[in-house]
């Protein structure tokens, strides 16, 4: 596995990159190591503002080969938000690298994890949480689809869906609580009673009636959860408490 030392190797080489390139206008290190020194197991993610007029996915791709031919980095995939890429890289020792790049008129902290290195950064963005109504939907939704993969013997698929219910419901969780409610960030910080539910929803073997347990314990889950949509829970309620029997009629 990477060390620190390898991290911090890493960071300084491209940080030294950047300040050498004269497109490159502004820097910043997101997620925990902005605000924290990490673990051993924290990945390491930069982010750069790039003068306006400048097209990103050449810096992007100048980047890239560098990383390629001094770090033996591995492109995984790119992930566009707004007018930012991001771009994720494995690096020997399973180091995962997250290095992003936006136009300097929008090179702006999207969260409290942002430390800015040099340069300038616009004014901070306010990320919202997920909306209430769409996490619900959502879990309505995976409700359906894992009933019917079960009645259709399509075990595997309906342990993808039941899962998803289980996740949404904590994502409401979360929100209710003013916790992050993307990605899972929040569910540690779930209180022990909430995480006891959720862990009764999680299927322990892929068969039909072990499924249909778990999708019932992650619809009274996610009725535990409904605070904020209450209507809207209370409107789909029998046809999701249908969804839980034996048998369905």
């Amino acid at each position: 596995m990477f060390s620190i030392d390898d991290r911090n190797r890493l960071r300084d080489h491209v940080l030294e990159r950047a300040r050498v390139d004269i497109r490159v206008v502004a820097g910043a290190v997101v997620g925990s190591l902005a605000i924290s020194e990490g673990d051993r197991w924290s990945d390491l993610d930069l982010t750069f503002g790039v003068s306006d007029g400048v097209a990103i996915s050449d810096v992007l791709d100048d980047f890239t080969t560098d990383l390629s031919r001094e770090f033996s980095a591995t492109h995984l995939f790119d992930l566009p938000s707004g007018a930012a890429i991001y771009r994720v890289f494995l690096l020997p020792g399973c180091l995962q690298f997250d290095l992003s790049f936006a136009p300097a008129s929008q090179f702006r902290a999207l969260g409290p994890e942002f430390r800015l290195l040099f340069g300038q950064a616009a004014e901070q963005a306010h990320v919202q949480p997920p909306e209430a109504q769409q996490l619900f939907g959502y879990a309505v939704h995976h409700a359906l689809r894992a009933r019917f993969c079960i009645e259709r013997d399509r075990l595997w698929q309906a342990e993808y869906w039941v899962s998803g219910i289980r996740d949404y419901a904590l994502s409401l969780a979360c929100r209710r609580r003013g916790l992050p409610a993307y990605h899972g960030r929040g569910f540690d910080l779930l209180p022990q009673e909430v995480k006891h539910a959720a862990a009764e929803a999680l299927i322990r073997s892929v068969d039909r009636n072990e499924l249909l347990r778990a999708l019932s314990c992650a619809v009274d889950l996610l009725f535990e959860e409904t605070g904020e949509v209450q209507e809207l829970a209370r409107k789909v309620a029998p046809q999701l408490r249908q969804l839980t029997q034996t048998t369905l009629q």
